[in-house]
């Protein structure tokens, strides 16, 4: 292994600097498909094969076809997409295309209703799964339209068409994805991307991690998610290069999957990079072709750790699906921001105004959340943010006052520097202290048993609430809650208010699709027995040193004490 950085920050270019590389996506696949410099070069790899970017094309082609053909007429020519990472997927993107529709990506985390409404919200003319997504659309199948299997009717179907060329010239400004939102905190709503982003995102990721057509990207991210489609898969097609591809995450497999493709890029979101640390370390980890690895919410220990054991420079940028906020990672590292705040991005309240400026004591403990804290926007527009399909009210809202809305919670040190504080709905108040969950969930990780942590408010018996934090431990780790306590007490930058009164250690969290934990799932769950599927929760009553069990009679007890302070509606909620 020779000479890769591993340095963590880099200036992000915005969207306007990076050109539309094409006229249209169909042009670009068709340049692809007929340059001799492109054309025989690998474009999708999955696991023991391999397309170049020809017989991409010619794949594309042929659902292009297939949607000219099954499409109805007189509606949005929508396909919806339930697949892992499979190259139909890529080649539905690619026939959609040529044709001028759209993709949908269906979440396989969603079920039932939710999935209807998915489908039902964003007019989907057609589904296309595989065999193991089946069982998702049983209960719903009477009321989807026509469905198209993997290895089943998909293939009798695309045996009726050809590899031709449709020869449509599809409105670069025209849907080519809608993409839902996480809905880690409300119901998923659909985003807008164009040809036009699609295409200036995937040129500007290039950009920023420096890629040409040798490089071999790694996509075990979800494709129904804007990061593994605008950072892992989009990038690839405009500068000629290609992508491994991994049905789902594995972090037990990463890193062979990254030396089986040769991957040189590596696009993240969520918790990946503390699952594949939580692997046992080996001393050749760094003997790997990855060069660079681009995506948000690590931890600056999760990122430096990383960094160092796979020899690779990790670019952690703050974003959402929307877009719509720069941050200026340029400036110098300090520890827990996400960065410079660009021009025009503020940090305001429900009605507009500013928030005061953050200020922390001398252990860099923030003293000031209350006043502080609000949400993120931007004030000079919604960059490349292009709406909410079917759903004006969200888009209102999201650029309200001409600014783009984040609905992320942040705070601006006096040097403008952002820090990320969590959602909106990631606020806890104790004892009528107001506080963000981020900080203390970026403390919670650092303990040496924890791989992931998740911070959120219960209702507390007689007002407010009370702090929880949910724990993912590492493979054949025990809590132990006396030195958790000790080990919590002594961190400078945690208020005995912000120190969680429960603790659940967590064995299977509910999550999105990018493994992002469903906050409010766990909310709802609290620390009742009946709802938390087996996980151990403990609590630490005031004054008491350790982390104990949460018994049947503390959770009586504490029924009994919402019943006394006439609360007991809170327990249900």
């Amino acid at each position: 292994m020779s000479g890769r950085s591993s340095r963590v920050s880099r200036a992000v270019p915005a969207p306007g600097q990076a050109p539309l590389p094409a006229p249209s996506a169909a042009a670009l696949l068709r340049r692809n498909a007929t340059d001799p410099a492109i054309r025989d070069r690998p474009a999708v790899r999955f696991e023991d094969r391999i397309w170049t970017h020809a017989e991409y094309v010619a794949e594309s082609c042929r659902f292009a076809n297939l949607f000219a053909e099954r499409l109805p007429t007189g509606r949005p020519p929508h396909v919806a997409v339930l697949l892992d990472n499979i190259p139909e997927y890529l080649f539905a993107f690619g026939g959609a295309a040529l044709t001028g529709s759209a993709v949908v990506g269906l979440n396989h985390t969603r079920r039932g209703e939710h999935l209807l409404r998915d489908v039902d919200q964003t007019h989907c003319g057609l589904v296309i799964t595989e065999p193991r997504h089946l069982d998702l659309l049983a209960p719903i199948l009477d009321r989807l339209p026509p469905v198209l299997v993997v290895g089943e009717s998909l293939d009798d179907a695309l045996g009726g068409v050809t590899d031709t060329d449709p020869g449509v010239e599809p409105d670069v400004d025209g849907i080519w994805a809608l993409i839902f939102t996480s809905g880690t905190s409300d119901a998923p709503k659909a985003v807008i991307c164009s040809q036009r982003r699609l295409l200036v995102t995937g040129n500007r990721m290039g950009i920023i991690m420096d890629l040409g057509p040798d490089d071999v990207g790694y996509v075990c991210m979800p494709l129904f998610h804007s990061n593994a489609v605008q950072v892992g898969w989009a990038p690839s097609i405009v500068y000629g290069a290609s992508v491994g591809l991994a049905r789902k995450f594995s972090a037990s497999g990463w890193l062979g999957d990254i030396r089986h493709y040769g991957s040189t890029y590596f696009n993240y979101t969520g918790k990946p990079l503390a699952y594949i640390l939580s692997s046992p370390a080996l001393p050749d980890d760094a003997d790997n072709s990855l060069r660079v690895a681009f995506g948000n919410e690590g931890s600056p220990q999760i990122v430096g750790e990383f960094s160092r054991r796979f020899g690779v420079e990790v670019i952690d940028a703050y974003g959402a699906t929307e877009g719509g906020v720069a941050v200026n990672r340029d400036g110098d590292a300090r520890p827990g921001a996400l960065g410079r705040a660009g021009d025009g991005v503020q940090v305001v309240d429900e009605a507009g105004h500013e928030k005061a400026t953050a200020r922390f004591d001398d252990n860099g403990r923030l003293v000031n959340a209350e006043e502080c804290v609000g949400e993120i926007v931007n004030t000079a527009g919604s960059g490349p943010f292009e709406g909410y399909y079917n759903n004006p009210d969200a888009t209102a809202s999201t650029t309200r006052n001409g600014w783009y809305w984040s609905g992320d919670l942040g705070y601006l040190d006096a040097d403008r520097y952002l820090y990320f504080a969590g959602r909106n709905a990631d606020w806890i108040r104790v004892d009528g202290e107001n506080f963000p969950a981020a900080p203390i969930e970026e403390a919670l990780r650092a303990y040496p048993d924890v791989v992931l942590a998740a911070v959120y408010g219960v209702p507390d018996d007689q007002a407010g609430d009370q702090a929880m934090a949910g724990l993912v431990l590492r493979e054949g780790a025990t809590f132990d809650g006396a030195p958790f306590a000790r080990w919590l007490d002594a961190q400078d930058g945690i208020g005995p208010k912000w120190r969680p009164r429960y603790v659940r250690v967590l064995g299977d969290p509910p999550t999105t699709g990018t493994n992002k934990i469903v906050k409010r799932a766990l909310v709802t769950q609290k620390w009742r027995a009946d709802l938390v599927s087996g996980d151990p929760v403990y609590v630490r009553g005031r004054g008491e040193a350790a982390y104990r069990p949460f018994t049947a009679v503390d959770e009586q007890s504490l029924a009994d004490s919402f019943e006394h302070h006439g609360r007991t509606r809170f327990w249900d909620l």
